[in-house]
């Protein structure tokens, strides 16, 4: 496996990215070395060293490539002129599930390498900014109740990342076996009890 991407142009760092990328998916995250996506990108191991000084750097490009993409993708689905705040943050978890499929790659570097973003100041800024968007919408949810009944937006956030992650490993991946429902309504369905347990959404009757 050979990646070219114009780093004779000066590009070889988006080459390498690309480069890992392709073994991420072959092998997952933690599945290759610094050498082999050298050479993946056609290139001896030195030149990955005048970019990179380990894997873990170059997985931590990896996953802030995908942050990037990621918060711009929940971003867009929570301000492109959603009417209501439920419809806004619905569209977040289906943004979330959207980007896990097509940008698998970019997904387990992010969440699967074993990669603290503490250690990786930019991946730190851009996961950061990711998780605000979240937290914003969640906020902006949470209106609709009275303030002394609301909890957290912060921890409203991290709930539904967790059930939405749950759902990205379980069923979007497979590795929950085969389901009779679309991974989508899996997650609607679960953010929907939820809110009722918040009292967000009226009971069912």
């Amino acid at each position: 496996m050979t990646v070219k991407r114009g780093y004779h142009h000066g590009n070889l760092r988006q080459a390498l990215v690309e480069a890992a990328l392709a073994l991420i998916a072959e092998k997952g995250p933690q599945g290759f070395t610094l050498s082999e996506a050298a050479k993946a990108a056609d290139v001896t191991p030195a030149a990955v060293y005048r970019h990179f000084t380990g894997r873990d750097e170059l997985l931590a490009e990896v996953a802030r490539q995908g942050f990037d993409i990621f918060a711009a993708l929940l971003e867009y689905a929570h301000d492109d002129g959603r009417p209501t705040p439920m419809a806004a943050f619905e569209s977040t978890g289906r943004a979330y599930l959207a980007f896990a499929r097509k940008y698998p790659g970019h997904y387990q570097a992010m969440f699967e390498s074993g990669l603290q973003p503490g250690n990786h100041p930019d991946l730190a800024v851009v996961s950061s900014k990711a998780r605000a968007i979240m937290e914003r919408a969640a906020e902006t949810l949470l209106t609709t109740l009275p303030a002394d009944r609301r909890p957290p937006a912060r921890m409203v956030a991290a709930h539904v990342w967790a059930a939405s992650h749950g759902v990205v490993e379980l069923f979007l991946r497979g590795n929950g076996g085969p389901q009779p429902w679309p991974p989508e309504d899996l997650l609607e369905s679960a953010i929907g009890i939820y809110l009722r347990g918040l009292g967000v959404l009226p009971a069912d009757r």
